[in-house]
């Protein structure tokens, strides 16, 4: 676990992150290369005022280079079996670099629609031409959408806008949702009692949940004003948020194999907690691993993203990881269903049938609203994977939660006395009557 940790903590860490506020160098090598040096892509709101501002430090290099910014609508290009001349001809708009800074407004259009921004200069289609040695012209380029007054000053693309009021709501819930409960759940955690370890795997996870959504927060607060933000705050926001799955990953797979493990030996006075033991722990582990191989490999893949929140993205290890998600729900619903299917007590068909809720909700939650989001317009659908995963991992703790500190089934499953349940009414009741 510390090893995997450490592991994605470089990997985020010395990932290369883009913005809406791109910053580099005009190179003629590497357009020449790719037939145009891909710069950054866009995603302009339905509407005017959209707006591209570019800024160069050698506008005379510039000239006489020929260079050239190609803007390219995404959904209407298919530039890879052109070749190098037609590329160009098909860009929608081509902005001369001659001046040292200029503004290019986007023109109307019905729908959010993505822009590919592309340099190429007299260089790029001539293969046989020997380039010059000059510098590398160094650039600045600015992308806004229009704000709510209608001025074009927000660097969010269309697919973007509304993060970061998400983010704000999300955290001001969790601070009220702290002020309630901090005190009662320190209690019961300082009471230990069967499900201790269970409760404090929990209160970890939704704590790094919770940090995440923190330098979510943070990053895009910044982001909003200058279109670059703090790319460390997002990359801890990542990393706490592997963290907080595999965490829980490690939980519910150590749950569910030792409790079908000790079934047939656990004394039924006793009650059904987390009982370690070498293949229960070697299970958990197991997941544990190909999942944060998984989540490294897909944030690796998508690293040139400036919001590569690995929730919506369409890599092969996105995919892989939403078929590892729903193997677990059926393994958990198998195992689950074996337990119940033998179990006479009523309440205790009901525990689990309960945290079976909480552990398919956090494991389908993704690969579901994957699916739904393809009715969704293309913008829409990040947003919706997104914050859903958020909100139903949410709910899914907070069914957990409930699940083993409520009272009525926490009494018969844990065969505690009502004295010593946390978080229960009885308790005040006691209180209150002596």
């Amino acid at each position: 676990m510390y090893l995997l940790a450490t592991l994605v903590a470089v990997m985020l860490l010395s990932s290369e992150v883009w913005g809406k506020k791109v910053t580099g160098l005009f190179k003629s090598e590497a357009a020449r290369q790719q037939n145009g040096q891909f710069i950054t892509t866009f995603m302009y709101q339905a509407g005017e005022n959209g707006l591209l501002v570019y800024r160069l430090d050698n506008s005379a290099l510039a000239t006489e280079k020929e260079s050239r910014l190609l803007l390219y609508q995404v959904m209407n290009s298919d530039l890879d079996n052109l070749s190098c001349s037609e590329r160009l001809s098909k860009a929608s708009i081509t902005i001369s670099l001659s001046d040292d800074e200029h503004n290019q407004t986007i023109p109307r259009q019905s729908s959010p629609t993505a822009w590919r921004a592309v340099y190429v200069d007299r260089y790029t289609c001539q293969e046989s031409a020997v380039i010059p040695s000059h510098p590398d012209v160094s650039f600045t380029i600015l992308l806004f959408n229009a704000d709510s007054a209608g001025n074009p000053l927000e660097h969010f693309s269309a697919e973007e806008a509304g993060l970061h009021s998400f983010y704000f709501l999300l955290l001001l819930a969790y601070f009220i949702a702290c002020c309630i409960y901090v005190q009662p759940l320190y209690q019961a955690l300082r009471k230990g009692g069967p499900m201790h370890t269970v409760l404090k795997v929990l209160t970890t996870a939704l704590a790094l949940q919770g940090c995440s959504s923190l330098c979510n927060y943070i990053h895009l607060a910044r982001y909003s004003r200058d279109g670059i933000g703090i790319p460390l705050m997002g990359n801890l926001a990542e990393f706490w948020d592997m963290v907080s799955q595999v965490s829980m990953l490690y939980m519910l797979l150590s749950l569910c194999v030792s409790w079908t493990l000790s079934r047939g030996r656990k004394p039924q006075s006793r009650p059904l907690q987390w009982e370690q033991s070498r293949t229960s722990t070697a299970v958990a582990v197991g997941g544990v691993v190909v999942q944060g191989a998984l989540l490294l490999w897909e944030q690796y893949s998508e690293s040139n993203r400036q919001h590569h929140n690995y929730h919506s993205q369409l890599s092969l290890a996105g995919l892989l990881l939403m078929a590892l998600r729903v193997s677990l729900a059926l393994l958990l619903a198998s195992v689950l269903y074996q337990i119940t299917s033998t179990e006479r007590s009523t309440l205790k068909r009901d525990f689990y049938l309960c945290f079976s809720k909480g552990c398919f909700l956090w494991f389908l939650c993704h690969p579901v609203l994957y699916l739904v989001s393809a009715i969704f317009n293309v913008h829409q659908r990040e947003k919706v994977v997104t914050i859903g995963v958020i909100l139903c991992q949410s709910i899914s703790m907070v069914i957990l939660y409930q699940l083993f500190l409520s009272r009525s089934l926490y009494w018969e499953v844990s065969s505690l006395s009502s004295v010593s349940l946390p978080l229960t009414m009885s308790r005040t009741n006691q209180r209150g009557r002596y």
